[in-house]
């Protein structure tokens, strides 16, 4: 009998001091007078969804900045799952927070409800964290990394940038080697990705930073590759690196394309076979969750939602294809893609399996299917094998 699984909240806080400039998400940098309200709407949005069945087992605070709010909103959040949800028993909460913000007081008193930490440290590069506007040097990441380990963090992941407009390899080098140097529990390592609508794609696009090298991004992933190996982390997905026992199980949740909740202006979430997106201006999701419908909403829907796509089998099936191959050590399972889909990968895809086996870009490691070394630089070319038709 397939077990059913547990899930994951994702509760957005869209506030920053700063816009990064290669930042596309959900943020603004004018609207901070609205955070009590925007609070007690969060709050109102985990109350409407709280009659969800299973119990949930990771809760992810992003931004924005959820270091902008004060360690006593944050807990008031945080208590308001815990009232409303059944949860269980190791339960991991993650928030990012900006080093800047890091200060020994708060991370004590964030400590209380908060198991892991994400820091934005991005690079430690001066130059680079001036040009991503950046409002935080790599001292602040040393203090922020000493502080929370005084406070009792035992699970801290760090994040950086690579493949960055005038960025070397020795450059690239320096940042990863102060990241280890740092003894985090985790390290997210993200290739730059110029996104519309930023001022960093403005700035490329008008000749005032160079173009990214692609080329010399692969490098910088094979050296961060090796580096990480070498200080004993596990590369457990393409872009996360983490000691034993430290993988992120929020992130794992997405990467087996399994359900969580998105709660806040702008979260996405997916359950029930449904994608959901809530509305972007905080002003309208605090609005939408101060005047309640009489009728409650089908489920995972709020007042707060803006769009609720319904997915079909096909591309729900090709979605865990491609995240879950994204999982280097763990791999797709193929047991668990057969209870859940009722058919063998292995036969469904017996072509483009073999077609790739024999190109070397995935193995079978007893029951999972796996991305080989040098698929993991052109992975998109290996999930858009699976890509399936619409059915008639």
């Amino acid at each position: 009998m397939l077990q059913k699984p547990l899930w994951s909240l994702y509760i957005h806080i869209p506030f920053c001091t700063t816009r990064c400039t290669y930042c596309a998400f959900n943020t603004y940098t004018d609207k901070h007078l609205l955070i009590d309200e925007y609070v007690q709407a969060v709050c109102a949005e985990v109350e409407l969804l709280s009659h969800l069945d299973q119990p949930i087992h990771t809760i992810y605070l992003g931004g924005g900045t959820p270091s902008l709010l004060k360690p006593s909103q944050l807990e008031q959040i945080i208590s308001h799952v815990l009232i409303n949800f059944t949860y269980n028993s190791i339960l991991e909460i993650t928030q990012e927070i900006n080093p800047r913000d890091a200060s020994e007081a708060y991370l004590h008193a964030l400590r209380k409800n908060v198991s892991r930490l994400s820091l934005g440290m991005q690079s430690v590069n001066p130059s680079e964290l001036q040009m991503f506007s950046r409002d935080h040097d790599h001292p602040h990441v040393v203090q922020a990394v000493k502080f929370a380990r005084l406070a009792g963090f035992d699970n801290i992941n760090l994040d950086l940038i690579y493949g960055n407009p005038g960025q070397t390899l020795a450059m690239w080098r320096d940042s990863v080697q102060a990241a280890l140097d740092l003894d985090p529990d985790h390290l997210s390592m993200y290739a730059l990705s110029l996104e519309n609508g930023t001022e960093l794609k403005r700035r490329v696009t008008y000749g005032e930073l160079p173009m990214p090298d692609p080329d010399l991004a692969a490098d910088m992933y094979e050296l961060a590759s090796e580096m990480m190996a070498a200080a004993g982390f596990v590369q457990y997905e393409i872009s996360n690196w983490a000691k034993p026992g430290k993988f992120c199980q929020h992130n794992i949740q997405y990467w087996k394309n399994l359900p969580y909740l998105g709660i806040g202006a702008g979260a996405h979430g997916y359950a029930n076979q449904v994608r959901t997106v809530n509305v972007m201006r905080p002003e309208l999701y605090i609005e939408r969750l101060k005047n309640l419908p009489s009728n409650p909403l089908p489920f995972p829907q709020t007042p707060a939602t803006m769009t609720a796509e319904p997915i079909d089998r096909q591309t729900d099936m090709f979605e865990t294809i491609f995240t879950g191959l994204r999982l280097l050590d763990e791999g797709l399972s193929l047991k668990a893609f057969e209870q859940r889909y009722g058919e063998k990968l292995e036969v469904r895809f017996a072509d483009e399996i073999k077609r790739l086996t024999r190109m070397g870009l995935l193995w079978q490691a007893g029951d999972a299917l796996k991305l080989t070394k040098s698929a993991r630089l052109i992975s998109n070319r290996v999930f858009q094998e699976f890509a399936v038709e619409e059915e008639a």
